[in-house]
């Protein structure tokens, strides 16, 4: 099979993902002035951004009983939350009207990637395929080029009640592709009892796509400022940093999805951490540009596979009906970089400086390496057949 049919194959939940990187890359490409036009001063915008950002975090939690509740209709039902969102988003006058609409962004976003996940985790047991890298690859270039486009319509003067709305067309485009039954056949009766739910495997996953997210989360929010400030760079050299890590975030991603039919998951994920963790240590000591650049290029090759591939293995270790809460708890357990990952690089850089930061995110890479990894493949192997 080609990767036309693997996308053919996935193509109900890749609508998902393709929702996601729209909404989110239309949403802060123009965080500027939707910042801007409800007047909020940095540390308050930070702090609805932090609260509304809970709404996802519950909403993965939740995202189960959703499921069971709207069924085939809870995939759409999201991405329409995400769409309606953001366009009270971009007409919100005020800095409350703003953090709740971004709750009910945030919210239906969390349930649809806990849902195109477990979907997609489904269709890989039916098809004997690996789908999750090239799924998060289409992801990633989705939201590279839906920020060019909307950085393209504000240049035009276009306004953000504009651009949500061509958005909410285009999310209920994919609405339509996502209709339809699109589950796993239903699971035979074997008469055995149903295996414990692996509690603790689960939180090992968790733990690494923390750590995984936070390298992402890290690098993307902290390169422009490393770039301009402890570089000297201009503010388009700067915004290079962030271009490189998605775009090799993309590539590497297709890669995985081609080098894994070929190469152990566990061997591919220590490689990719270590690779990752030499890029981003690269990058923290760089003495020009050009070092920084090629530092988080391969930070980006190496850490664009971590988060997919722990995801594909937690719905692969579990019995086909526990798949969606496995996926739905490391998926919770991981998005606590998202709020781990900002203050803590504050800390480290106002203690001990912006290159340390990097340092420490390349020696949690390492770590998870050395310890994470091998203990998560140690407890897969002691699992039943």
């Amino acid at each position: 099979m080609s990767i036309f049919n693997d996308l053919w194959i996935s193509r109900k939940p890749l609508a998902g993902f393709l929702v996601i990187g729209t909404a989110w890359a239309s949403y802060f490409a123009q965080m500027p002035v939707i910042k801007a036009g409800v007047g909020a001063s940095d540390g308050a915008y930070g702090s609805v951004i932090l609260l509304a950002s809970l709404g996802a975090v519950g909403a993965m939690w939740l995202a189960p009983l959703a499921d069971r509740l709207a069924g085939t209709w809870a995939l759409p039902m999201g991405a329409m939350a995400v769409a309606l969102g953001f366009l009270w988003a971009g007409v919100s006058p005020g800095l409350l009207g703003l953090m709740l609409a971004l709750t009910i962004a945030s919210s239906g976003s969390g349930v649809v990637d806990v849902l195109v996940n477990a979907r997609l985790s489904e269709k890989e047991a039916l098809h004997g395929r690996t789908l999750m890298n090239l799924n998060h690859a289409m992801y990633s270039f989705m939201y590279a080029g839906a920020a060019v486009v909307v950085g393209w319509a504000r240049e035009a003067g276009w306004t953000p009640v504009q651009v949500f709305l061509v958005m909410t067309l285009l999310i209920a485009c994919l609405c339509l592709v996502m209709l339809g039954d699109d589950a796993a056949p239903p699971i035979p009766e074997t008469g055995e009892a149903p295996a414990a739910f692996p509690h603790l495997l689960v939180w090992l996953m968790g733990l690494l796509v923390l750590t995984g997210f936070l390298a992402e989360a890290g690098t993307e929010g902290w390169s422009a400022l490393h770039l301009e400030r402890t570089l000297g760079g201009g503010p388009a050299q700067g915004a290079l940093g962030p271009a490189i890590l998605g775009l090799t975030m993309g590539i590497g991603r297709l890669a995985g999805h081609a080098v894994a039919r070929h190469m152990s998951e566990m061997i591919l994920l220590a490689c990719a951490c270590l690779l990752s963790a030499f890029g981003v240590i690269l990058a923290g000591a760089a003495t020009s540009l050009m070092m920084a650049y090629l530092g988080f290029a391969l930070g980006g090759l190496g850490v664009s596979i971590v988060v997919p591939m722990v995801i594909a293995l937690a719905g692969r270790v579990v019995e086909p009906a526990a798949r969606l809460t496995a996926i739905s708890r490391v998926s919770v357990l991981g998005y606590g970089a998202f709020f781990v990952g900002p203050p803590l690089m504050g800390l480290v850089s106002e203690g001990w400086g912006l290159r340390t930061s990097f340092y420490m995110i390349g020696a949690m890479l390492i770590l998870a390496a050395a310890l994470l990894v091998p203990v998560i493949a140690a407890q897969i192997s002691r699992r039943p057949a």
